[in-house]
């Protein structure tokens, strides 16, 4: 399915015209329904992820099999991760999942590198997703590695209420964070309760309202 140019300037209203018509040529647009996995550990990519509409979570697969949480992409935004491994012709070090039904944008990278050379404003979009994701992840290694699994978990829930948008609720199992943050239920569910007594958040059969 192709996407308009007209479209295109919505999402990104400073590429300049001529820009857009290349990515409305060249460029294919995918639909993911809610749950399904768009990229897995292992896999040869073909061409550069960016969100249209909806949210992927990116995870990283550790060698004990567990899931690590790094960052969602959503509105206009690019996986960097793409970006890497088809530079560097490497295969994904990463699954990308949709929480939601989601529209993406695939660009074959032959494109990406030529548009990087004719483009300024192409090119500071590739720098800014670099930079972006970095920022991203390098915060996600503060946590990991020298915060305790209640700062983490708290860090966890405002960055889901921050950047899911919902209201105050959290729609999320105590397994699905465990999963996130590589740790049990149990670790979750009594973390959690701590935190409701202490008046940061309640806690309800089918999600987390958020009181902070």
């Amino acid at each position: 399915m192709k996407i308009s140019p007209e479209h295109l300037k919505l999402k990104f209203p400073d590429v300049e015209i001529e820009l857009l018509n290349q990515i409305s040529e060249f460029g294919e647009v995918k639909e993911v329904e809610a749950g399904e996995v768009l990229i897995r550990t292992g896999q040869h990519l073909t061409s550069v992820i960016i969100v249209l509409s909806g949210t992927l979570k990116i995870y990283r697969e550790g060698e004990d099999g567990g899931e690590y949480f790094l960052y969602y992409l959503k509105n206009s935004q690019a996986c960097a991760m793409s970006l890497a491994c088809l530079r560097h012709q490497e295969t994904s070090q990463v699954m990308a999942i949709a929480t939601e039904d989601t529209e993406v944008l695939l660009i074959p990278m032959i494109k990406v590198n030529e548009w990087v050379r004719e483009y300024q404003t192409w090119q500071e979009f590739v720098i800014n997703t670099y930079r972006n994701r970095f920022e991203e992840v390098l915060t996600v290694l503060d946590h990991v590695a020298f915060r305790g699994m209640d700062e983490r978990l708290e860090f966890y829930l405002k960055k889901q209420k921050s950047f899911l948008k919902k209201g105050n609720d959290i729609e999320m199992s105590h397994q699905s964070i465990a999963n996130d943050l590589n740790t049990s239920r149990e670790v979750v569910s009594r973390l959690l309760k701590k935190m409701e007594q202490r008046g940061m958040l309640k806690l309800h059969r089918n999600h987390i309202e958020m009181l902070g």
